[in-house]
């Protein structure tokens, strides 16, 4: 009876501190956040004094009003959403479309075309900015918002993530649908593509993360003011633009602002992120 009392006091210590660990690096990963959120609604003053305090002595939205009032934040915003958005439903179709053709359909140089998508993912994506440039250049898109998002439309490792799912799909699916008379697109679009709900989550979450964020191919893409969108305005902030000083509570109001829509999207779906190395279950 000792030995079980000793085994559950042992256990009852190990959990103790696997939760101590697991809060403290919770509160290093969060506290800067909170900080940025504390600091947005202070003022400058007060910002350049405390940095580190949670809790604003004096209570002021100044730093909202000048973004959404005395600057072109509405636009960077907008510009983002139309960006990412068109992205976002895009590399749903497209990745779907390329995953479910290299899962499903026999053609000459499937292997070469998988050896490549394999091959996009291991270079790292500055290498590629050069000549993403000269490419866009030479299509004549430009500084357009063709040319913020056409080059994002597809991306290797969503094709991926589909082409892992749809393999496993049970086949005899599609055979039944076939033999109704259904032709290839519409077994993928009717049959195959509804069962890969999770991983078509999945596909969304990291397209609009990824968009939403990118800023490496704006810079390359364009450099009209009116093709801004968050990351390069809220770059532009961090520069020292649209004020003198620090600005502390201006460049954190404006990157909370930026980080609301993917912290929402991700705690609206991530109990239904999908496995990527796992895929589906087999029947």
């Amino acid at each position: 009876m000792s030995n079980a009392r000793r085994a559950t006091s042992g256990t009852l210590l190990v959990t103790s501190l696997t939760y101590a660990v697991l809060i403290a690096i919770a509160i290093i990963y969060i506290y800067p956040f909170l900080i940025s959120i504390a600091t947005s609604f202070k003022t400058q003053a007060e910002a350049a004094d405390d940095p580190l305090s949670l809790v604003p002595a004096t209570f002021s939205t100044a730093a909202y009003e000048r973004l959404f009032l005395n600057s072109d934040f509405p636009l960077w915003f907008q510009n983002s959403i139309i960006v990412t958005v068109v992205v976002t439903m895009g590399r749903v179709f497209f990745n779907s479309l390329a995953g479910y053709a290299l899962s499903r359909l026999t053609f000459p140089g499937r292997t070469a075309v998988f050896a490549g998508l394999v091959a996009v993912m291991a270079v790292p994506s500055v290498v590629l900015l050069i000549p993403k440039f000269l490419v866009i250049n030479q299509l004549g898109i430009y500084d357009s918002y063709a040319g913020l998002i056409i080059p994002l439309l597809a991306d290797a490792a969503g094709i991926f993530i589909m082409k892992n799912f749809f393999e496993s799909i049970p086949v005899a699916v599609e055979e039944a649908a076939r033999i109704d008379g259904a032709g290839t697109f519409r077994v993928f679009w009717s049959v195959v593509l509804p069962m890969a709900r999770p991983a078509i989550i999945t596909i969304v979450i990291l397209a609009f993360q990824g968009s939403w964020n990118e800023l490496s191919h704006f810079i390359v893409a364009s450099q009209s003011q009116d093709l801004f969108n968050l990351t390069k305005g809220v770059a532009q902030l961090s520069s020292g633009a649209l004020s003198q000083g620090a600005q502390f509570p201006l460049k954190l109001g404006a990157a909370v602002i930026m980080t609301i829509p993917v912290a929402v999207l991700f705690f609206v779906f991530q109990k239904r992120i999908m496995n990527a190395s796992s895929g589906a279950v087999k029947e």
